[in-house]
């Protein structure tokens, strides 16, 4: 039996406060469905939330380039559910088309670099070393 998604009006207390702790953080009227999902283990749901949390708030990078980040790990690790809510993301933090452009171009050329540099076995240089 496929799982199905935890609604707010059908959440534990501590699911609820999870929910509105997101909606709050990102200013949105409705929680996305990989929390609705998550929210299956309420621990795993809140573990997970405030990692998110923590890594995409502020920091060094702009929202931009953390957003442009994940989509670039996503497409490695084939998740559309994260390739499509981050491009959206990232979508509404200014990136434009030639901006996606650019990360699926590096995305795919670190993918043939790092599996040619595996395959081959190639020792790394003295001078990456430090």
């Amino acid at each position: 039996m496929a799982q199905q998604p935890i609604e707010y009006a059908d959440a534990s207390p501590e699911v609820r406060a999870v929910y509105d702790d997101i909606k709050q953080s990102r200013n949105v009227p409705d929680v996305n469905n990989f929390w609705k999902y998550l929210a299956r283990d309420p621990a795993t749901l809140k573990r997970t939330w405030e990692s998110v949390k923590e890594v995409m708030g502020p920091g060094a990078f702009d929202p931009l380039i953390k957003e442009m980040i994940y989509i670039a790990v996503s497409v490695t690790n084939g998740c559309g559910y994260c390739i499509a809510s981050h491009t959206a993301a990232a979508r509404k933090a200014g990136m434009t088309d030639a901006m996606f452009g650019e990360v699926m171009a590096i995305t795919g050329m670190a993918n043939e670099t790092n599996r040619l540099a595996n395959g081959y076995r190639v020792p790394i240089d003295a001078a990456f070393e430090k």
